[in-house]
């Protein structure tokens, strides 16, 4: 029996009593995951990336473990949430625009301790201080930089459009009008090179492409590396109680922790390693989080119906951002119908050996966007369901 098949087993024995769908994390994977991260990042802290995991069980399970510390957020009502749950630090990484967010943090001691905000321009800064309604706690904040690879003069730019913040001065400027202004405090510096650990580079028939995304990343960690030594030397002039500079994620966690300027690496979808992270030469993990649908219907020889399934993740629209049909093994979307709201006919001769009623199951696109389709995950071990957690939504908390 193949590794895949044995897995599928052990599923469908946990779950043998509970009727799909059903979302499950298979504990013995998430904590290996867990650990090759860790040796990854050979001894600098992982900040978890919670809009990858999206339950807070988990999210404890992981900062349980050494070699973690720390959340990485991402909206300022999911932070506070956090904080006011225990979690005592916390760094949103996106700006946001959340009045009400903002006048609860600077009114509370013990969440402007636990809360750094991030940003990016002095408009931020001024929106933050038109929300306090009143409240005098010093507001924790990081900068974002620009990672962006910029080619040709500017003419080429290979990266996400994040920061405005590109170069050392723009930063040293920002970090400046942070020290003056009274109510705030500069203690970090956040930087994400998603086209190096978010773009895998070994991308299955397609040798070319694989091969041009690894001279590009290469080029771009190279720049990266010089560029944000810099910009953490000129900010430091400006604010030498800076106490992080956090990098990276689950792609490039070996090579972003080998900066001497970072001090703590990102990274959260390599603990669930989503079909996404399938395309890494830097590290294999173990896919760890699965759903699975029932069969209900038969259409005819190698073809299956299950319920429902078309679970898209978030991205530039392509097949990439679909789930993917794993087990059992050989089966494919019907391409004139992809996986559907309502149902989806699965091809293929593993078709043949299903009944109305079994489980088909799936690996989702991307990491924690699975959790806001299910409001519980089983967390398996073996062949058992161990412990039933509800996700964010099961909380009733869909922060986005």
């Amino acid at each position: 029996m193949s590794d895949r098949a044995a897995d599928r087993a052990r599923y469908d024995r946990a779950t043998a009593d509970l009727d799909a769908p059903v979302a499950v994390v298979d504990l013995e994977a998430f904590d290996a995951n867990a650990a090759d991260l860790v040796r990854r990042a050979g001894g600098k802290p992982i900040r978890v990336a919670s809009k990858s995991v999206r339950c807070r069980a988990l999210l404890e399970r992981v900062l349980g473990r050494e070699g973690f510390a720390g959340i990485m957020s991402y909206t300022l009502a999911e932070s506070v949430w956090l904080a006011r749950s225990g979690f005592d630090d916390v760094l949103l990484a996106y700006p946001s625009a959340d009045r009400a967010g903002y006048a609860e943090l600077a009114s509370d001691p013990k969440l402007a301790a636990a809360v750094t905000v991030m940003v990016d321009d002095v408009a931020q800064l001024d929106l933050i201080d038109s929300s306090r309604a009143g409240g005098s706690e010093i507001v924790r904040v990081c900068l974002e930089m620009d990672t962006s690879l910029r080619m040709l003069g500017g003419r080429v730019r290979v990266g996400a459009l994040r920061s405005p913040l590109h170069q050392p001065a723009q930063l040293a400027a920002l970090a400046g009008e942070v020290a003056r202004r009274p109510g705030f405090r500069l203690v970090g510096i956040m930087a994400y090179e998603g086209h190096v650990a978010g773009v895998g580079d070994a991308i299955a028939g397609r040798p070319l492409r694989s091969r041009a995304i690894r001279l590009m990343q290469a080029r771009a960690r190279g720049e990266l590396a010089a560029r944000r030594a810099a910009v953490v030397r000129a900010v430091r002039e400006v604010a030498p109680g800076l106490e992080f500079v956090n990098g990276g994620g689950t792609g490039s966690v070996q090579s972003t922790a080998a900066e001497d300027a970072v001090t703590e690496i990102a990274a959260g979808s390599g603990l669930y390693v989503p079909r996404l992270f399938d395309n890494y030469t830097s590290f294999r993990g173990r896919p760890a989080a699965l759903f699975a649908q029932p069969v209900v219907r038969r259409p005819g020889v190698g073809v299956v119906t299950v319920l429902g399934g078309g679970y898209p993740a978030s991205g530039a629209a392509g097949a990439d951002r679909l789930p993917v049909p794993y087990l059992p093994e050989g089966l494919r979307y019907d391409p004139q119908e992809g996986p559907g709201e309502v149902q989806t006919p699965l091809i293929g001769s593993a078709a043949d050996d299903l009944l109305i009623g079994d489980k088909v199951w799936f690996r989702h696109a991307k990491a924690g966007e699975l959790c806001e389709r299910f409001d519980t995950l089983r967390l398996v071990e073996g062949d058992r369901v161990v412990a039933t957690v509800p996700t964010y939504r099961g909380e009733g908390r869909t922060f986005l």
